[in-house]
């Protein structure tokens, strides 16, 4: 414990009477400190003590006289009782009030009283130096006339509250005085502290996200303060950061309207490398939520759309009914908002469409089903009005037909529809007038008779082209005209099958002809023209049968000159006629017989020659085949059996003359030649044999070498192929000559150690 801390436990506690409130909140201001002791008493205990003693004596000059008796004289004698000097005896004390003026006073009693003066006087001081001063009241205070100590400790009081309100007023207090005041260095070091304390709060409210209030309080720092010129410093280095998390975030937004998510997310988490907390927590935390709801919704969204590329009835309603549930505060509001406005032309349009159509029911459907955020009533109630109209309509009754026009017809001007409405008034007046003409053809057409029925046609043929019921009457007129037809053609058919029935090629040709009087575009000409074809045809078989019939009674000889006279007599049947394709495939048939017969002895001669191993005149007889013939492919396949074996034998005898030289070089090179015989080759087998046979050699002569040189040994054994039966026993036999050729390895004897060495030494 210091000795300020010991002063301060043994000092008495002010009354709340003699203690002042700063605000009523400076309560705890009871210790004293060093400082505060200085700054009250500035010449130290001594002054102090002076002051005490100045401060009692100013009491007893002002208090009153022991005989007036007053309260104030006893409460001076009570306290007095209560302090530590001691009371006189009773005997004393009478003694001294029994002793008479006058008479001589004792030097005891002289030095008694110096005794009980000074010591009363000391610790009277002592009390008033450990006692605590009361505490100023700072806002009752008149500041013109307050003391520096006095503004310095309300200001520091102030401070100690680290608002920036108060802040100010602390500085506002104290920096009036003036720069050659004595507390003025204390002063400064505390105006100093105090702005930065205010550029702290600043900060935090920046941390806060509160920019223009950090800048507020900033710039409410007094310029002529040293902390100033940090103002500015710290308002750019504000601003900058805030201006860089903005740009973030808006590019993130961006990103998110964009649908970009892993681009937003990378914005967003440049946020948390901001120096700013409320950038780089609460907005970033709140960005990611968005980047979350907005892949929720932007997925409700896509469904909407691939919804709405349907274009049906069904996709396009649940497609809004999806783009409903994107909130207003969505970044995906807008674009829901025209994929709805969309959705609801496209409804429209269907709606038009089936009006086009004159259906009702599907009118009246959309009708029901247009949803309210389309914010279209007048749209959905004409939809409804002229839904119900054609739906009246769809009887084609004239009674029903003016009904539906006297409902359309209530239909303002200024509706949406009103246009469709005038156009199905007018389709269906025109309808009115279609049904009379069509009733006046009909009454025509029902007896029966080709003028009537003629007289019905042209009737009917009033009906305009863009009319409703113009394709009823197309049906009308095409039904009278094919009855017309049929009596007009029926008679010339009927005649056409009697005569073909007779059977005789005279007969058909004539139902022919007779059954050609129906003109194309007639009602009976298919029929006709299917009856022509079928007797064509029986006459082209009466006229062919007998070529083919010939032509198969002379083929069946088998000779060539038989052959031939077959396929002659075949030929004479022409293209498109009902037997050329049977006359095609006999033909074929007779020329392949006679290829055959013609080339079988050259290839039999050919496969004669190769099996005798006259190869080449094989191949060449074989080659007289030629192409396009029946044996071609057969014979070709033979000629290059025949060349593969002829190159085999070839490279063979190569071979042979290579390893004619004897050396292991000329043994290794007959080996590779001798594998280029193809696999397929007789002489295959043959190579094998000698390929094992010459790698024999090769190794015996390495092995011939290694009594003498074993480097050459090794050079000629690495000639064996691999592949070969010599080539494993090649290899160990290099291996043992390659260790046989190894210098010994070195033994090094170890070496004596140092302490060896000193030991021997010594010894």
């Amino acid at each position: 414990m210091t000795k300020n801390q010991e002063i301060s436990d043994r000092l008495p506690q002010p009354s709340p009477r003699e203690q002042g409130y700063f605000d009523q909140k400076q309560s705890n201001h009871n210790e004293l400190s060093p400082k505060r002791l200085r700054e009250h008493y500035p010449s130290g205990v001594l002054g102090a003590v002076r002051f005490a003693f100045a401060k009692y004596s100013r009491r007893a000059e002002t208090s009153p006289s022991p005989s007036s008796g007053s309260h104030s004289s006893n409460y001076n004698t009570q306290q007095l009782a209560k302090s530590k000097l001691s009371s006189p005896p009773p005997q004393q004390s009478r003694m001294y009030r029994s002793h008479k003026p006058g008479f001589s006073i004792g030097w005891q009693f002289w030095a008694v009283l110096v005794l009980l003066t000074s010591g009363g006087l000391g610790f009277v001081a002592t009390a008033l130096l450990l006692k605590l001063p009361s505490v100023p009241n700072c806002p009752k205070i008149f500041w013109p006339t307050a003391s520096a100590s006095m503004r310095l400790y309300c200001s520091q009081v102030a401070a100690s509250k680290q608002t920036s309100k108060d802040l100010l007023e602390a500085i506002a207090l104290v920096d009036t005085l003036p720069n050659n005041h004595p507390l003025r260095p204390e002063i400064n070091r505390n105006i100093e502290e105090w702005s930065l304390d205010i550029l702290n709060i600043g900060e935090q409210s920046f941390h806060a996200g509160d920019l223009e209030e950090a800048i507020k309080i900033a710039r409410a720092i007094p310029e002529g303060v040293s902390a100033y010129k940090l103002v500015e410093d710290r308002i750019e280095r504000w601003q900058t950061i805030w201006s860089k998390a903005e740009k973030l975030y808006s590019q993130a937004e961006y990103q998110l309207r964009q649908s970009n998510w892993n681009q937003a997310f990378r914005e967003a988490v440049a946020l948390t490398y901001v120096e700013n907390k409320y950038w780089s927590s609460f907005k970033y935390d709140q960005l990611s939520d968005n980047i979350q709801i907005a892949q929720k919704e932007s997925e409700k969204l896509d469904k909407a759309f691939n919804l709405s590329r349907s274009g049906s009835l069904e996709n396009l309603l649940a497609a809004i009914a999806q783009a409903e549930q994107i909130p207003p505060k969505s970044y995906a509001y807008k674009e829901a908002r025209d994929l709805i406005a969309k959705c609801g032309d496209k409804l429209i349009k269907i709606a038009s469409q089936r009006l086009e159509e004159r259906n009702g029911a599907g009118v009246l459907e959309i009708a029901n089903k247009l949803p309210a955020s389309l914010n279209r009533p007048q749209m959905r109630q004409d939809l409804m009005d002229l839904g119900l109209a054609l739906s009246a309509s769809e009887s084609g009754t004239v009674w029903d037909l003016e009904e539906a026009i006297a409902s359309v017809q209530k239909l303002d001007p200024n509706r949406p529809l009103y246009k469709s409405g005038q156009k199905l008034i007018d389709r269906w007046q025109r309808e009115i007038q279609d049904i009379a003409t069509l009733e006046r053809a009909r009454a025509f057409a029902n007896t029966g008779l080709t003028t009537d029925l003629r007289t019905a046609i042209a009737e009917a043929r009033q009906v305009p082209r863009n009319n409703p019921r113009y394709q009823e009457a197309r049906t009308e007129i095409e039904r009278w005209t094919y009855q017309v037809q049929t009596i007009e053609d029926k008679p010339y058919l009927e005649r056409a099958i009697q005569l073909a029935s007779y059977g005789g090629a005279p007969y058909l040709r004539e139902a022919v002809r007779e059954a050609s009087r129906v003109g194309q575009g007639r009602a009976l000409y298919q029929d006709a023209q299917s009856r022509i074809g079928q007797w064509n045809q029986n006459i082209q078989r009466i006229e062919d049968q007998p070529y083919l019939e010939r032509a198969n009674q002379l083929a069946r000889s088998g000779s060539i000159p038989a052959l031939q006279a077959a396929v002659q007599e075949a030929s004479r049947i022409a293209p498109g006629r009902l037997l050329y394709q049977e006359a095609q495939a006999r033909i074929k048939q007779w020329v392949n017989s006679i290829q055959r017969t013609e080339d079988q002895p050259y290839l039999n001669q050919a496969r004669t020659l190769a099996y005798r191993g006259d190869l080449a005149t094989a191949i060449s007889t074989a080659a007289r085949i030629s192409s396009g013939r029946v044996l071609y492919p057969e014979a070709q396949r033979n000629i290059k059996i025949w060349q593969t074996e002829l190159e085999g034998k070839r490279i063979l005898q190569e071979a042979y003359r290579v390893s004619s030289a004897g050396t292991p070089e000329a043994l290794k090179q007959a080996i590779l030649v001798a594998r280029q015989v193809p696999t397929s080759a007789q002489a295959r087998s043959e190579v094998v044999t000698m390929v094992n046979r010459w790698s024999n050699q090769i190794l015996a002569m390495a092995q011939d070498r290694s009594s003498f040189d074993l480097a050459s040994a090794i050079a000629i054994a690495k000639m064996v192929p691999s592949g070969t039966r010599s080539y494993q026993q090649a290899q160990g036999q290099i291996q043992a000559w390659q260790d046989i050729l190894k210098p010994p390895p070195v033994i090094l004897e170890p070496q004596p150690r140092k302490n060896d060495q000193l030991l021997e030494v010594e010894l």
